[in-house]
């Protein structure tokens, strides 16, 4: 039977954020993804932070988690290292990700488990009404810097990038077909995706829809994907202010590696490896 979004659609909870909300399409492109790669509701988990986009989880008919703020990356490792089996996604914001979840991000990096963030960025903690988040541009007056900020706003994609995150690749919530796309390659890449998505918010607009279209501009046809160093240069870029995907590589991934270090420890307590499951070796060690 042929896979629809109708499917990974939770229709007991309906979505909540503002007409307008460039969330909705995110959502939207999610499911796409899903139906284009026939996954199925019970395969799937879902992990979200806090924010409007902490909302994910409550959204979509899979197996999901709202968590506590900032921990959306390491309880989705814990997820997919618990159950390599199943397609793990986290979800979160600009304050969730780069704020008080940023420390993880080096070391999940590091770990390369095979899960997909989705880190949604409007420059502005726009559910608490306004306050500045780590990418509000250093002139905007909000409700905690009503003279503007005394500091410059982040710059993810850089970050990302040189901490080796495996699949890094930008996206905004304007063009559908083009984050879909994006976020199908994002969940098919073995090991640690980050698809960082430009989504605008209507009430608080420390990002602009209209500035952001005109900056906007694809990465060119033919881009070295794998070539971290020229990855640099247009990540850094603000006009244009490119999307597509950055940089890709291959590399072992975080639940073959657990896999490797089990089957050595029962090698070095029996002597040889009995090809056991991973579940049958961590009853025996029980």
């Amino acid at each position: 039977m042929k896979t629809t979004a109708q499917v990974y659609k939770k229709e007991a909870v309906k979505p909540i954020w503002c007409p307008g909300c460039g969330d909705y399409a995110v959502l939207s492109a999610l499911q796409k993804s899903f139906t284009t790669l026939s996954l199925k509701p019970e395969e799937i988990i879902i992990v979200s932070g806090i924010g409007c986009s902490g909302r994910f989880s409550h959204y979509l008919n899979t197996y999901s988690l709202h968590g506590t703020h900032g921990r959306a990356v390491p309880t989705a490792l814990g997820a997919k290292a618990a159950r390599p089996d199943l397609t793990v996604l986290a979800i979160g914001g600009d304050g969730d990700g780069l704020s008080i979840g940023g420390g993880h991000l080096s070391h999940a990096a590091r770990k390369n488990p095979d899960i997909t963030y989705l880190l949604l960025d409007n420059n502005i903690y726009g559910l608490t009404k306004g306050q500045a988040s780590p990418t509000t541009p250093g002139d905007y007056q909000s409700k905690t810097s009503p003279y503007g900020l005394g500091e410059e706003p982040m710059d993810p994609i850089p970050v990302f990038i040189t901490y080796g995150v495996s699949f890094i690749a930008r996206a905004h919530s304007f063009n559908v077909k083009e984050m879909t796309s994006i976020i199908t390659a994002a969940i098919k890449h073995r090991g640690m995706s980050i698809v960082y998505i430009h989504s605008p918010c209507v009430n608080y607009q420390a990002l602009s829809w209209d500035k952001l279209r005109e900056q906007t501009e694809k990465l060119p046809k033919g881009f070295p994907v794998k070539d971290k160093m020229k990855a640099l240069e247009p990540a850094y870029s603000k006009e244009p202010l490119y999307t597509g995907i950055f940089y890709r590589r291959t590399q072992p991934v975080l639940e073959d590696r657990l896999d490797r270090i089990t089957e050595t420890a029962r090698k070095n307590r029996h002597g040889k490896s009995i090809g056991m499951s991973a579940k049958e070796i961590m009853e025996d060690f029980r």
